[in-house]
Protein backbone atom coordinates (compact mmCIF):
# COMPACT_ATOMS: atom_id res chain seq x y z
CA UNK A 1 0.00 0.00 0.00
CA UNK A 2 2.89 2.33 0.73
CA UNK A 3 4.22 2.02 -2.82
CA UNK A 4 0.85 2.85 -4.33
CA UNK A 5 0.54 5.98 -2.21
CA UNK A 6 4.11 7.01 -2.97
CA UNK A 7 3.50 6.49 -6.70
CA UNK A 8 0.35 8.60 -6.54
CA UNK A 9 2.15 11.36 -4.63
CA UNK A 10 5.02 11.60 -7.09
CA UNK A 11 2.71 11.36 -10.09
CA UNK A 12 0.57 14.24 -8.81
CA UNK A 13 3.69 16.25 -7.99
CA UNK A 14 5.02 15.71 -11.54
CA UNK A 15 1.67 16.75 -13.05
CA UNK A 16 1.68 19.85 -10.84
CA UNK A 17 5.10 20.82 -12.15
CA UNK A 18 4.02 20.22 -15.76
CA UNK A 19 0.93 22.40 -15.25
CA UNK A 20 3.07 25.16 -13.74
CA UNK A 21 5.52 25.04 -16.67
CA UNK A 22 2.68 25.24 -19.22
CA UNK A 23 1.18 28.20 -17.33
CA UNK A 24 4.55 29.99 -17.27
CA UNK A 25 4.99 29.41 -21.00
CA UNK A 26 1.51 30.83 -21.65
CA UNK A 27 2.19 33.93 -19.55
CA UNK A 28 5.55 34.59 -21.21
CA UNK A 29 3.96 34.25 -24.64
CA UNK A 30 1.10 36.59 -23.71
CA UNK A 31 3.58 39.22 -22.55
CA UNK A 32 5.58 38.98 -25.80
CA UNK A 33 2.66 39.42 -28.23
CA UNK A 34 1.52 42.91 -29.31
CA UNK A 35 -1.85 44.04 -27.98
CA UNK A 36 -3.10 44.83 -31.49
CA UNK A 37 -2.85 41.15 -32.48
CA UNK A 38 -5.40 40.15 -29.85
CA UNK A 39 -7.95 42.69 -31.05
CA UNK A 40 -7.29 41.99 -34.75
CA UNK A 41 -7.89 38.25 -34.33
CA UNK A 42 -11.10 38.72 -32.34
CA UNK A 43 -9.71 37.29 -29.12
CA UNK A 44 -10.07 38.92 -25.74
CA UNK A 45 -7.71 41.78 -24.90
CA UNK A 46 -4.07 41.35 -23.96
CA UNK A 47 -4.60 42.49 -20.33
CA UNK A 48 -7.37 39.90 -19.98
CA UNK A 49 -5.13 37.06 -21.13
CA UNK A 50 -2.21 38.32 -19.07
CA UNK A 51 -4.42 38.37 -15.98
CA UNK A 52 -5.83 34.91 -16.68
CA UNK A 53 -2.46 33.31 -17.39
CA UNK A 54 -0.93 35.17 -14.46
CA UNK A 55 -3.56 33.73 -12.16
CA UNK A 56 -2.89 30.30 -13.66
CA UNK A 57 0.83 30.70 -12.93
CA UNK A 58 0.05 31.75 -9.37
CA UNK A 59 -2.29 28.83 -8.69
CA UNK A 60 -0.24 26.17 -10.48
CA UNK A 61 3.05 27.50 -9.14
CA UNK A 62 1.87 27.53 -5.54
CA UNK A 63 0.49 24.04 -5.95
CA UNK A 64 3.72 22.74 -7.46
CA UNK A 65 5.73 24.24 -4.59
CA UNK A 66 3.41 23.02 -1.85
CA UNK A 67 4.17 20.00 0.28
CA UNK A 68 1.03 18.15 -0.79
CA UNK A 69 0.79 15.96 -3.85
CA UNK A 70 -2.19 17.27 -5.78
CA UNK A 71 -3.68 20.66 -6.42
CA UNK A 72 -7.35 19.99 -6.68
CA UNK A 73 -9.89 21.88 -8.70
CA UNK A 74 -8.07 25.24 -8.71
CA UNK A 75 -5.00 23.71 -10.28
CA UNK A 76 -7.20 22.04 -12.88
CA UNK A 77 -8.83 25.37 -13.72
CA UNK A 78 -5.42 27.06 -13.98
CA UNK A 79 -4.09 24.33 -16.24
CA UNK A 80 -7.20 24.58 -18.45
CA UNK A 81 -6.78 28.34 -18.80
CA UNK A 82 -3.14 27.93 -19.80
CA UNK A 83 -3.98 25.16 -22.26
CA UNK A 84 -6.78 27.20 -23.85
CA UNK A 85 -4.34 30.05 -24.35
CA UNK A 86 -1.67 27.78 -25.83
CA UNK A 87 -4.08 25.90 -28.13
CA UNK A 88 -6.43 28.67 -29.29
CA UNK A 89 -5.10 32.16 -28.62
CA UNK A 90 -1.38 31.69 -29.23
CA UNK A 91 -1.71 30.40 -32.83
CA UNK A 92 -4.14 33.20 -33.67
CA UNK A 93 -2.09 36.08 -32.27
CA UNK A 94 1.24 34.78 -33.48
CA UNK A 95 0.42 35.67 -37.07
CA UNK A 96 0.82 32.04 -38.16
CA UNK A 97 -2.77 31.06 -37.48
CA UNK A 98 -4.89 28.60 -39.34
CA UNK A 99 -6.78 29.04 -42.58
CA UNK A 100 -10.11 30.83 -42.34
CA UNK A 101 -11.92 30.76 -45.73
CA UNK A 102 -14.30 33.67 -45.25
Amino acid sequence: MFYALAFEFYLMKALSIVAAVIAIMALVDAVRRPAANFVREGKRTKPFWMAMTGAAVLVCGLTALSAGGGGGVFQLIGACIACVYMADVKPAVSGKGGYYPY
